[in-house]
């Protein structure tokens, strides 16, 4: 059970300091957003670059932006250790998925809420890690969607029915309130941003989620 905190509800004036609150994180989660594929503007490959030599937590970055094809790699490049690009804005994501693989980082595909995994099961062994959004993408702080539940289980079963340790994670609305349904789901890896830094002491948020997960699970 992974626990990866999402900056986007941090203060993006001090990133560093705000990720060295959580160092019980397994991964910092970084969300670009481009403002073309969801209203959103956030990050791009500088400022992650700058992150990444800022802490030793990996990154782990969320693509929510256009053609993704062209831009994915250079978030490995930024030194991001997994880039995450959407289904929806791939052209070609067996392809993308080996280019990031081959650029040194872990590759993983996001489907949004209404988008089926069903039509991408023989992708899952070309993925690292599948992301299933449990909100709208765009925008943090949103509530978590109960109707994603089945497709969790869903792409569990897939997973375990093809034998491959391709990860699980979801993000959006992840919260003690919420993360445990996931984990019962099948979900191994959680992305919690409002969760986190909205808490009095959010590594303490940090831990306290993984173990809610692992009990769950167990």
């Amino acid at each position: 059970m992974q626990i990866t905190p999402s900056i986007l509800n941090a203060d993006f004036a001090r990133l560093g300091e705000e990720v060295e609150r959580i160092p019980s994180a397994d991964w910092i989660h970084v969300d670009v957003m481009d403002n073309h594929f969801v209203p959103n503007l956030t990050f791009g490959p500088t400022m992650v670059e700058a992150l990444a030599r800022s802490t030793v937590i990996p990154l782990d970055a969320h693509l929510m932006i256009e053609d993704a094809d062209r831009h994915a790699p250079a978030y490995v490049e930024a030194g991001c250790a997994s880039v995450t690009f959407h289904v929806e804005a791939a052209k070609a994501p067996v392809r993308l998925a080996r280019e990031i693989r081959k650029a040194g980082g872990r590759a993983s595909m996001a489907l949004k809420p209404a988008t089926p995994i069903e039509p991408y099961e023989d992708l899952l062994p070309e993925l690292d890690m599948l992301l299933l959004m449990t909100v709208e993408p765009g925008f943090g702080g949103q509530s978590f969607l109960d109707l994603c539940l089945p497709k969790i289980r869903r792409a569990r079963a897939m997973l375990d029915k093809h034998g491959i340790e391709t990860w699980l994670q979801v993000d959006g609305g992840v919260s003690l309130e919420t993360i445990e349904r996931c984990a019962e789901a099948g979900a191994d890896t959680f992305v919690a941003g409002s969760a986190v830094y909205s808490a009095d002491d959010p590594d303490a948020m940090v831990r306290a989620l993984r173990e809610a997960a692992e009990t769950a699970r167990a």
